[in-house]
């Protein structure tokens, strides 16, 4: 991960526990979300990433998401690693697993560093 991809993805795990720990938690999934985003090249953030949201789920108890990150756990890392990550995907279980999404316009220009 370059400087200015880790230096974005850091940002939106500060503010997602910023957020928490304000419980706004609809604020909390966006930020997830956007570092799930910046991760999904790399396995190790990319796993973390669903393990937050994992916890977040548990968290606001919402079994749909609990459920729906089960599969995304287990597929995070050969996801990254074999370049199988559906582009722009959220991660959460708002979308389809292997979903491609566009990229919002500023997270673009971030991924365009690497």
């Amino acid at each position: 991960m370059n400087k200015i991809v880790k230096l974005h993805f850091a940002k939106e795990l500060t503010q997602y526990q910023d957020s928490l720990k304000l419980s706004h938690f609809e604020a909390c999934w966006n930020h997830l979300e956007r570092a799930h985003i910046l991760s999904q090249n790399y396995w190790k953030q990319h796993f973390v990433v669903h393990c937050w949201m994992f916890s977040l789920a548990l968290k606001t108890k919402n079994r749909k998401e609990i459920l729906g990150q089960l599969p995304r756990l287990l597929l995070a890392i050969p996801g990254s690693i074999f370049n199988r990550a559906p582009k722009g995907n959220i991660g959460s279980s708002k979308v389809g697993i292997f979903e491609p999404m566009d990229l919002p316009e500023d997270l673009k220009l971030i991924l365009k560093s690497e």
